[in-house]
């Protein structure tokens, strides 16, 4: 007798439940069953498939309101900005000014500056209890790294508290983006 009727005779000596039915061939001893798929498995997984080919048309086609082109501008407007925060050197001028022309700094800074610094130098930078911000006269310094320490280490003999504690370097530098774009470059340049 060989070893695959013995393992039949294993198989045929076995009570199986009613209706299961075995497959006639094995192998290392092993039979599968010849069943069905249950009804709400089989619904299951043919609901999956038809759901993510649904979802993939409308990710893909429909929902992208944006040209390839547009999506990867974006991307690498976000991928300036992310650089350029993680770039922060308060003494690089020229840095000051690329972050002023980005709007991602310009509308952080101003979000920063309504919340901070509106009761003293006005919604529109045009000063009251502190000085104007857009009048082209900068009492301690017109280049961008001087308008940072300024508002860093604050001015307390004119009442102007520090806010490098408060706000920390990147929010401060958002907030100096704001001003500057708010100012023209060769006037303030100019008046260093």
């Amino acid at each position: 007798m060989s070893n695959h009727d013995e393992d039949n005779t294993k198989f045929e000596d076995e009570v199986l439940p009613e209706g299961v039915v075995l497959k006639e061939h094995s192998y290392d001893g092993i039979r599968e069953y010849d069943q069905r798929l249950p009804r709400w498995w089989l619904l299951t997984l043919y609901g999956a498939i038809i759901f993510s080919g649904l979802y993939w048309l409308v990710d893909h086609n429909y929902m992208k309101a944006q040209s390839t082109t547009e999506q990867v501008e974006q991307e690498l407007s976000e991928i300036a900005t992310i650089k350029l925060a993680n770039s922060i050197d308060v003494t690089d001028n020229a840095l000051f000014w690329e972050m002023s022309e980005n709007a991602a700094f310009v509308t952080a800074g101003k979000v920063i500056y309504d919340a901070n610094c509106t009761p003293c130098h006005g919604a529109n930078l045009e000063g009251g209890i502190g000085f104007s911000l857009v009048d082209g006269e900068w009492v301690h310094g017109a280049q961008p790294s001087s308008i940072y320490n300024t508002i860093y280490d604050g001015v307390p003999d004119k009442g102007m508290q520090a806010w490098g504690t408060l706000l920390g370097q990147k929010r401060i530098t958002e907030v100096v983006a704001y001003v500057l774009s708010k100012n023209d470059r060769s006037t303030m340049e100019a008046g260093k």
